[in-house]
């Protein structure tokens, strides 16, 4: 098994979660509304929400900004788009020396995406890039 370095910017499963529902929350959240929000995929301890939002903090993904009386309020520091990005970059960087070709090639090869459907995102994108130029 692959382990992670010490002091890594790559979320686990768990901080991902926290970032999934603090990016649908409408402003800053305290550590009590992500526990609610939480509630019905994951029952988590209050401190447990709490460790792991200090650590996304500290991970520069959240800010942390005074809430509801002396409760700390939440909000995503980096977008949704970038995190996966990173999370892309991060897979290809260790499982395939960095080459985003081999990655697309062993989604093909695994049967998760095939050719034509490559084929297929690479015509949109070359449409959305022609027209936001």
């Amino acid at each position: 098994m692959i382990g992670r370095k010490k002091g890594s910017s790559s979320l686990t499963q768990l901080e991902l979660e926290l970032m999934e529902v603090l990016w649908s929350m409408d402003g800053p959240s305290t550590v009590q509304q992500v526990q609610e929000a939480l509630s019905p995929r994951n029952q988590l301890a209050y401190t447990t929400v709490q460790t792991v939002l200090n650590t996304l903090q500290k991970k520069g993904k959240v800010v942390r900004a005074e809430g509801e009386g002396r409760a700390f309020a939440y909000k995503p520091a980096i977008s949704k788009e970038s995190i996966l990005r990173q999370a892309v970059r991060d897979l290809a960087d260790r499982m395939f020396g960095g080459s985003s070709e081999e990655l697309v090639m062993s989604l093909i090869q695994s049967r998760e995406v095939d050719a034509d459907r490559i084929a297929e995102l690479s015509r949109k994108l070359v449409e959305e890039e022609s027209s936001n130029g």
